[in-house]
C-alpha cells in the first residue's frame, strides 16, 4: 500500500476545495479500496465522504425521486418509492455483487465503478486505461468478457455496473458538484467511450463531487424488467445483462426503453431502436427486430462472438418479461 494522506470533511464544499487531481473522494470503498490494494490506483489523498448529508432519498416536485450519492445500494433497493416506483432499479441492484457489498457500497460510487477487465487489473501487463498508448492486450488475448459494442483499437472493456444500465434506461439525471459551481448531467452523457482515451470513464472534472442522482416522474413502472446473464446465479458480472421497460395501450407499444449492460464501455441505449418500437405490437418478431437493429454494429473479438447470439436472445426475452410484467394471473 502506497502512502496517502487522508482527510474528512464536513461538508461538500469542503470537500470539493480539497479535491485535486491525485485525491480521490472514497465512501464505500468496494471498488476504489481493491485498486489501491492490487496497485491499480495509488491516490496521495483520501478524501472520506461517509458524513456528508448526502444520504437521504426524497420526492421531487416534479414527481420523481433524488437519491443521495451515499445512499447504500442495499437500502436504494429495498427503499418503498423505488420498489414501487422503479421495480427496473430495484431489481438491477439486487442482481449485483452480495449482500454484503450491497450494504456497504454508494450510490454515487457505484456510478464510478473501473472495469473489470483482467489486463487493466494486473499491473504487470500494458493497459491503455491504466498508461495511454501502452496498448490494449485484450484485443488479441483473452477477451471473452469484453466488449462488442462501442469499443476502439484502444480498448475493449466493459463497464461493470447493473445498477447503471438500469439508471440509463430511466433517464436518470447525475447532480455534481465542484469549484466552479453545481451542474445537472444527464446520464447518457455521463460515461464515456474508450475512444482514443479510454483512461477517462467518465465525464467528471478532477474537482467534482457526485452529490444526487434525480429519477423523473416514470410511467414504465409496471412493464419493466431486468434481465442478467452471467456465468454463476451469485456474486458474477454480466455478460450481457438488459433493462427493458414499456408502456403499453392493450398490446401496441406507446413507449420503449432499452439498455444493454456488460457490452460495452458504458451502459448501451439506442433511442432509434427504441423510437422504432413505438407503435408496434407486442409480438416476438416485434422484439427481434428491435434486438437485430440494436446488434446492427455489434463486432466480435476472437473469444466474446457469442455475446452477439447471447444479447439478441437477453433482448428478446427481456421485452417479453417486460410485457406481461404487472399484469394479474
Amino acid at each position: 500500500m502506497n502512502p496517502f494522506q487522508y482527510s474528512k470533511p464536513a461538508d461538500v464544499h469542503e470537500a470539493v476545495q480539497l479535491s485535486s487531481a491525485v485525491s480521490r473522494f472514497i465512501a464505500g470503498g468496494t471498488n476504489l479500496l481493491d485498486l489501491m490494494k492490487e496497485n491499480i490506483s495509488r491516490p496521495e489523498h483520501l478524501i472520506d465522504i461517509t458524513g456528508l448529508p448526502l444520504h437521504g432519498i426524497e420526492e421531487t416536485a416534479e414527481g420523481g425521486v433524488r437519491i443521495g450519492a451515499l445512499v447504500s445500494n442495499a437500502d436504494l433497493a429495498w427503499h418503498p418509492l423505488i420498489e414501487q416506483r422503479y421495480p427496473l432499479l430495484s431489481q438491477a441492484i439486487l442482481a449485483g455483487a452480495s449482500p454484503q457489498l450491497r450494504n456497504m457500497a454508494s450510490t454515487g460510487g457505484n456510478l464510478l465503478q473501473r472495469t473489470r477487465c483482467y489486463y487493466f487489473y494486473d499491473a504487470t501487463v500494458p493497459c491503455n486505461k491504466r498508461e495511454p498508448g501502452s496498448g490494449c492486450p485484450a484485443r488479441s488475448g483473452l477477451n471473452r468478457i469484453h466488449a462488442i459494442l462501442g469499443a476502439s483499437e484502444h480498448c475493449v472493456a466493459t463497464h461493470p455496473s447493473d445498477m447503471c444500465v438500469a439508471l440509463a434506461a430511466l433517464e436518470a439525471r447525475v447532480h455534481v458538484e465542484g469549484r466552479g459551481g453545481a451542474r445537472v448531467i444527464e446520464f447518457a452523457d455521463f460515461h464515456r467511450l474508450p475512444g482514443d482515451a479510454p483512461q477517462r470513464d467518465n465525464q467528471l472534472a478532477d474537482d467534482e463531487l457526485i452529490t444526487a442522482i434525480e429519477l423523473p416522474a416514470d410511467h414504465l413502472a409496471r412493464h419493466s424488467h431486468y434481465l442478467k446473464i452471467r456465468d454463476r446465479a451469485s456474486y458474477a458480472f454480466a455478460l450481457v445483462s438488459v433493462a427493458a421497460a414499456l408502456e403499453l395501450d392493450g398490446e401496441t407499444i406507446i413507449d420503449a426503453r432499452l439498455a444493454l449492460g456488460g457490452v460495452a464501455h458504458k451502459p448501451w441505449r439506442d433511442r432509434a431502436v427504441e423510437a422504432s418500437l413505438i407503435g408496434q405490437v407486442v409480438s416476438r418478431e416485434t422484439f427481434s427486430n428491435a434486438a437485430d437493429a440494436l446488434l446492427q454494429d455489434a463486432e466480435a473479438l476472437e473469444h466474446n462472438g457469442f455475446k452477439i447470439k447471447l444479447a439478441r436472445r437477453a433482448i428478446i426475452r427481456a421485452l417479453s418479461d417486460a410485457a406481461v410484467a404487472g399484469e394479474q394471473p
